[in-house]
């Protein structure tokens, strides 16, 4: 990746139907393959962090992620090429101050 500063993205993936923690963990392979692939063509992105959503059963429906990427449809060429859900894409704000 150059030196070039790269926009911070948030991304939530909601899923129709709830998974398992071990398809969860396939997903994120997917996902790293598809971030390889994408910067061996030389489109800047990285993955920052992501957060989990479960529902009352433990099953996963969905995630929170943090992307920083050369603009949304870098955001969104990944998301197609791991065949995950980019259900909204935003631009990262300030984070809030509190407890």
């Amino acid at each position: 990746m150059s030196n070039r500063e790269l926009t911070d993205f948030l991304i939530l993936r909601s899923l129709d139907e709830p998974i398992t923690e071990d398809e969860l963990e396939a997903a994120g392979e997917q996902s790293g393959r598809a971030l390889e692939e994408l910067r061996d063509e030389g489109t800047e992105i990285r993955w920052v962090e992501s957060e989990v959503m479960t529902n009352e059963d433990g099953r996963v429906t969905g995630t929170f992620c943090h992307y920083q990427a050369e603009g949304e449809d870098a955001i969104r060429e990944h998301a197609d090429r791991a065949g995950l859900p980019a259900t909204r894409i935003d631009r990262r704000g300030e984070p809030l101050e509190g407890e």
